[in-house]
C-alpha cells in the first residue's frame, strides 16, 4: 500500500492535494492514504478561527471549509492528528476521533485505527509539563490560557497509548525527545542552527513521546512541528529493558514559525553521539506559504510502561510545512497483511476499521477520564493490563459490523468505522456568522462522538452543552 505522509499543513489543503496529484502523475503510482502530522487547521467558519492559538494576523480561514461544506472532496483517504495551531473546539468535539469532513478522518486526541489491516496510532498536540497531569478541563469560551492548554498532551492519553501492542505507524506533532541523536545531528544543525542549545542540553522534543517510541517500537514514526525534514533510525534493545529516561525540554527558537510566548522550559544536560543514516527517497517541493513560529513544551516524567520483546528498528521521519521548495511530503510503501486490498494502478477506498485493542483500552480507561482539572489516580500497569484483557473479551463479543449495513461476515471485535461514524456538519460553514463573526462559537455535541460512546457502552463525557457559556 502506498502511503503519503505530510508535515504541517496550516490549512493549505488545496496545495497539498495538488502536490499529491503531481507526484502521482510524475511517478506513475497511486497513493492509497495520506497521513498528516498536525497543525491541520480544520476551520469550518470564522468563529472557529477565534479558537485557534495564533496571533491575529495569522488567523486565516484556509482551505478546509471547502472540504467541510462539500464544495470540494478530499481525493484520497486522509488521516490527521492535531498540533498546536488548531481550531481546538472542533477537535474537542471529536475527542475520540471522527470524520472532520468526508474522506478526512481525525484520530482523536489519541487513537489507533486500522487501514487495510495496517495499525496506525497517533497522539495530538504538544507537550507542556504544567498541563501533563491535568484532566481535560477546558471549556468554551476559551481564555488566553485554556486556548493553549487544550492542545497540550495529557498523561491520560500517554498511558492509554502505552498499553497498545506495537502499531505499524505512529503519528505525532512533537518530535520524541533526543530523536536527533539517532540521525544526522550536525546536518540538522547546519539547517537549523538555532536548535543547537536545545540539542546540547537534551531539550529538543517530548519526553513522553520518546517513552512511547521505546515502548511501542513502531516500524515508522512520523512527526512535524519543527518545520524541517529530518530522518533517524532508532535501534531497539533486544532485552526489553528501558534505556530512556525523562528529561526537561525547551523549544528551539525557530524564526520560521508563529511565536506564541506562553510556554517556558527547563533544561537538563545530556550527551550522546549522533548516528549517520542514509537518506530516504523524498517527494518534496510545493507552493503556498504561511510562516509560523513554533512552540514546544517542558518535560515531565512519562508514566511507567513496559517493553514488548520485539527486536526491531523504528524509522523516524519529520517533515516540513507546505511551502514552495520545502520537503513536506514523502511517499512510502507499506506491505499489507493481505493482497486482497491491493489493486495496482487504481485508487480504491481503503478498508478503515476500529482497532479492537484500542477499543478495549478506551473502555478500560474510561473510568479515569477526567473533565475537570484534577485527574484521579491511575491503576498500576499490571492492573491496567488485566482490565484491558477483560475489556478485550467484551469488545470481541459486542463490537462487529451491523449485518444489515455490511456485506462482510461479522468478525469479533472488528467494525468498519463508516458502519459506526458518518460525517455530520455539526456547525455551519462560513458566511452565516453575522455579527458574531469575531466571537467564539457555542459548543456543538458531535453525533459521531455519541455513536462511538454508544458502540462501547460508555458515557459520553464530551457533551459540554449544559455548561457551555457562549
Amino acid at each position: 500500500m502506498k502511503i503519503a505522509v505530510e508535515g504541517c499543513s496550516h490549512g493549505a489543503l488545496d496545495a497539498i492535494y495538488q502536490h499529491l496529484r503531481d507526484l502521482e502523475a510524475r511517478y506513475n503510482y497511486v497513493v492509497d492514504v495520506l497521513l498528516m502530522c498536525g497543525d491541520f487547521q480544520a476551520i469550518r467558519n470564522h468563529r472557529d478561527m477565534q479558537c485557534m492559538a495564533v496571533p491575529q494576523k495569522y488567523r486565516q480561514l484556509g482551505d478546509f471549509h471547502k472540504y467541510y461544506t462539500g464544495e470540494r472532496t478530499a481525493p484520497v483517504l486522509t488521516i490527521v492528528i492535531g498540533g498546536n495551531h488548531e481550531a481546538s473546539n472542533y477537535m474537542s468535539e471529536l475527542y475520540h476521533g471522527g470524520w472532520l469532513a468526508p474522506n478526512i478522518y481525525f484520530l482523536g486526541h489519541a487513537g489507533c485505527i486500522q487501514v487495510n489491516g495496517i495499525r496506525i496510532a497517533g497522539a495530538s498536540g504538544i507537550f507542556k509539563s504544567n498541563d501533563f497531569s491535568l484532566g481535560f478541563h477546558e471549556r468554551l469560551p476559551y481564555d488566553h490560557g485554556s486556548m493553549r492548554s487544550i492542545y497540550h498532551i495529557r498523561e491520560f492519553n500517554v498511558r492509554r497509548l502505552s498499553l497498545l501492542s506495537s502499531p505499524d505507524i505512529f503519528l505525532s506533532h512533537d518530535w520524541p525527545q533526543c530523536i536527533e541523536r539517532h540521525g544526522d545531528t550536525q546536518g540538522l544543525l547546519r539547517r537549523k542552527p538555532f536548535f543547537r542549545q536545545d540539542v546540547q542540553t537534551g531539550n529538543l522534543g517530548s519526553p513522553p513521546l520518546m517513552g512511547l517510541l521505546r515502548t511501542l517500537k513502531p516500524k515508522w514514526w512520523f512527526s512535524a512541528h519543527l518545520h524541517v525534514r529530518f530522518q533517524a533510525t532508532v535501534q531497539h534493545e533486544q532485552s526489553g529493558t528501558r534505556s530512556d529516561s525523562p528529561f526537561a525540554t525547551s523549544p528551539p527558537q525557530n524564526p520560521d514559525e508563529i511565536a506564541i510566548a506562553d510556554d517556558d522550559f527547563d533544561a537538563v544536560e545530556l550527551q550522546n553521539p549522533p548516528i549517520e543514516v542514509p537518506r530516504l527517497q523524498t517527494a518534496s517541493h510545493n507552493p503556498d506559504e504561511i510562516t509560523l513560529e513554533e512552540e514546544e513544551e517542558e518535560v515531565i516524567q512519562s508514566p511507567p510502561v513496559a517493553h514488548r520483546p520485539q527486536p526491531s528498528v523504528t524509522n523516524f521521519l519529520a517533515l516540513d510545512k507546505c511551502l514552495p521548495k520545502r520537503e513536506f511530503m514523502e511517499v512510502i510503501d507499506v506491505p499489507t497483511p493481505s493482497d486482497e486490498y491491493t489493486m495496482p494502478g487504481q485508487r480504491c477506498m481503503p478498508k478503515l476499521t476500529f482497532d479492537p485493542e484500542w477499543l478495549a483500552i478506551s473502555r478500560a480507561f474510561h473510568p479515569f477520564f477526567s473533565t475537570r482539572r484534577r485527574q484521579a489516580d491511575y491503576p498500576d500497569e499490571a492492573t491496567a493490563r488485566a482490565k484491558v484483557a477483560e475489556e478485550m473479551e467484551w469488545v470481541k463479543s459486542n463490537v462487529h459490523n451491523n449485518e444489515a449495513n455490511s456485506s462482510d461476515a461479522p468478525l469479533p471485535g472488528i467494525r468498519s468505522i463508516l458502519d459506526c461514524q458518518t460525517f455530520v456538519q455539526s456547525a455551519p460553514g462560513p458566511g452565516s456568522e453575522g455579527a458574531q463573526k469575531n466571537q467564539q462559537p457555542p459548543w456543538y455535541t458531535n453525533p459521531q462522538t455519541t455513536a462511538f460512546c454508544d458502540m462501547l457502552d460508555i458515557q459520553n463525557m464530551i457533551d459540554f452543552s449544559s455548561d457551555n457559556r457562549a
